[in-house]
Order: C-alpha cells, then sequence, then structure tokens
C-alpha cells in the first residue's frame, strides 16, 4: 500500500518536472536567442527587486521565491515613502516584473537572481555621477514620490532600449513574440515615470535647487556617456531641434529624428548598469557582475 503510494508520488513529481523542462526545451529555440533572452532578466530582476521592495518591504524571496532560485538577497532594500498614486502604480510595476521574469524563466532556462545593490547609496552614487560632484545631503531614493520616480527613471529606460536592440538580432517567432511582449510592457512603464515626472518638472527637488527636468537631463546625458555610442537618451526637455519633428522642446517620450526607439547593445547595457562605462568592470547595481553567457563572458576577458 505504502509502496503504491510512493509510486504514484514518485511518477507525479517526476511527470511535473518533465513537463516543466518540456515546455522550454521543446521550443528548439537557438542558443543565441536563448542568450539574448537571458541576458535582459538582470534587469527585471533589478526591477522586481526596486519596485516590489518599495512598496512591500519584500520582493521576490517572499512573492515568487522560486524565481530567485536562491539567488542572494539585494543589498538595501527598502521601503519607500510614497504618496497613494505613486504607490499605486509601483505596486503593479511590481507584479508586472514578477510576471516578466517568470514568461522569460517559461521560455528559456534563465539563471537566479544575481546579486543586486538597490541602496540608497547606490542611487546617490548615480545621481552625483550625473552631476560630476556629490549633492549634499546625498540624494535618497526612498525619502518621498520626486525622488523615487527619478530613482525610477534610471532603470525601466535602459532595458526598454536593450530590447529594441535585440528583437532585430533574435531568429526565432517564440523568442521575437516574447521579447515584442516585454518590450511593450517596459515602455508603458517608462512611459507613466517620464509623464509623472513631465507634470513636475519645473519644480524643485527640495532640499536642493535644481529642478526635476535638470536631474532627468543629466541622468540622460549620463547614461549616453557610459554607453559610449552616441545619444540614445534624452532628458525631458531638449533643444527645439532634438524635439519631434524639430518643432517642440518637451520630451515626453525619447526617441530619434523620426520619433523611433533608440536601441541598444547588451555591452551598452552593462556599461550602464555597472555604471562603469565598460562591461568587463561590475559594480553600481550588479556589485558582483550580472548572468548569463554574454554577462559572464566579459567577466572572464580584459579589455582589448
Amino acid at each position: 500500500m505504502w509502496l503504491n503510494i510512493s509510486l504514484i508520488v514518485f511518477l507525479l513529481s517526476s511527470h511535473i518536472t518533465i513537463s516543466y523542462s518540456s515546455s522550454i526545451n521543446n521550443n528548439k529555440i537557438p542558443k543565441s536567442d536563448v542568450d539574448l533572452l537571458e541576458f535582459p532578466l538582470n534587469l527585471e530582476f533589478l526591477e522586481a527587486e526596486f519596485f516590489c521592495n518599495s512598496v512591500y518591504g519584500y520582493g521576490l524571496d517572499v512573492l515568487e521565491p522560486e524565481l530567485a532560485e536562491g539567488g542572494p538577497p539585494p543589498i538595501g532594500a527598502q521601503l519607500a515613502l510614497l504618496d497613494n498614486l505613486t504607490r499605486d502604480i509601483i505596486i503593479q510595476f511590481c507584479l508586472q516584473e514578477v510576471g516578466h521574469i517568470r514568461a522569460i524563466k517559461s521560455t528559456v532556462r534563465g539563471f537566479p537572481r544575481p546579486l543586486l545593490n538597490i541602496s540608497k547609496e547606490a542611487f546617490a552614487q548615480v545621481i552625483n555621477s550625473a552631476f560630476d560632484k556629490p549633492l549634499y545631503p546625498p540624494f535618497d531614493a526612498y525619502a518621498n514620490s520626486i525622488n523615487y520616480l527619478l530613482a525610477s527613471y534610471v532603470i525601466p529606460y535602459v532595458g526598454l532600449t536593450g530590447y529594441v536592440g535585440a528583437i532585430p538580432e533574435l531568429q526565432d517567432y517564440v523568442s521575437k513574440k516574447l521579447a515584442a511582449s516585454l518590450l511593450g510592457i517596459e515602455s508603458g512603464q517608462d512611459a507613466v515615470i517620464r509623464t509623472l515626472l513631465y507634470e513636475i518638472k519645473e519644480k524643485k527637488v527640495l532640499p536642493y535647487t535644481i529642478t526635476v527636468e535638470e536631474f532627468t537631463n543629466r541622468i540622460s546625458i549620463l547614461r549616453n556617456e557610459l554607453g559610449k555610442n552616441g545619444t540614445k537618451d534624452e532628458g525631458l526637455e531638449v533643444p527645439i531641434y532634438l524635439g519631434a519633428e524639430g518643432k517642440v522642446s518637451g520630451n515626453v517620450l525619447a526617441g530619434d529624428n523620426n520619433s523611433l526607439s533608440y536601441s541598444r547593445t547588451p555591452e551598452e547595457v552593462l556599461r550602464i548598469g555597472y555604471g562603469s562605462g565598460d562591461e568587463h568592470v561590475p559594480g553600481q547595481f550588479f556589485p558582483k557582475g550580472a548572468d548569463g553567457c554574454i554577462a559572464r563572458s566579459y567577466l572572464h576577458t580584459t579589455p582589448t
């Protein structure tokens, strides 16, 4: 009797495992596609932990521990002091990112959550670099809704441009469909963040005498400098010749001269995410480097 029950349980569990593995392997996705689909998990993990911890006080280890796969908990995660509207939006962003990670890991194997640094000090470092000097008091991403939205401005747009760059390189229909679907939501998140900031772009970010607009412009300039591949980032206000059709300076959405999204390579994404301007040198949000074949290949080589 006990033997039969044990056998049934074993067979059921084996069937579940085999079914899950088959759902991944049977897609026959080319290796190059697998690498390109796994790479954005790094930013999806970063966004999920940043958004979720900010509103719930916890992240994947409570919400969906199997997605984290035992990866190290993020450094410096904390609740943010948000108004009701911002908190409502960030809750939605949090849950969307959980879905993104699940969608990617249901298509390719993926990897455990890498070590992430989402501390207020990490964001202060970004802002200090953007202004080329330390702000005093140090910028606190979690102190209020405006600061938090500025910190949020730092992240999703990089993922957006990464997806735009990856999609033309993908070969398989399943890969393209997944990346396009992820891009749609990432673009929406970026648009929401930019719109909320655009509405208050002339407001001073206290206790500094610097406007919201200036913060976004400086962050975008920094990302262009770190990416080392021209202008692929724009703040909320640009010279008219860079605005839509060369007729406006307002820039609620960033785009090229035809208002098309900019694209970035994985190397550019790493340079920005590491804050080092070098895909071989980890740091900032990824103290020990990003994961996946593409990111790891640079951790084991030296710049030429």
